[in-house]
């Protein structure tokens, strides 16, 4: 069944610019691997060396975090939609000013 992975900005450059991929998948782990098996370096971006998923790769299907389900075995069906979406470090504190 293809799902569509919609990739990020800062790692369109490892796919050849596209905006998503489509690939066959059950799992949300099979969309991935099937993901970077096209792209090979995108695997280090979203993985680590021991093949766990990247504690700032945050990955939904539709608005869902996959964390909040069943993680990467999160079941997937014909023409959902996975986000990766890389977490963002940085900036500065707000400070609110109330009268």
């Amino acid at each position: 069944m293809p799902v569509r992975v919609i990739i990020p900005t800062p790692l369109r450059q490892y796919t050849g610019k596209k905006e998503y991929v489509e690939v066959e998948a059950k799992t949300v782990a099979e969309a991935l691997a099937g993901l970077t098996t096209q792209y090979s370096d995108l695997r280090r971006h979203l993985y680590t060396d021991d093949g766990k998923l990247r504690s700032f790769v945050n990955i939904y299907l539709g608005e869902e975090d996959i964390r909040f389900l069943q993680k990467e075995q999160t079941p997937l069906h014909d023409q959902d939609v996975l986000s990766i979406v890389p977490s963002i470090a940085g900036g500065t504190a707000l400070r609110c000013i109330c009268s």
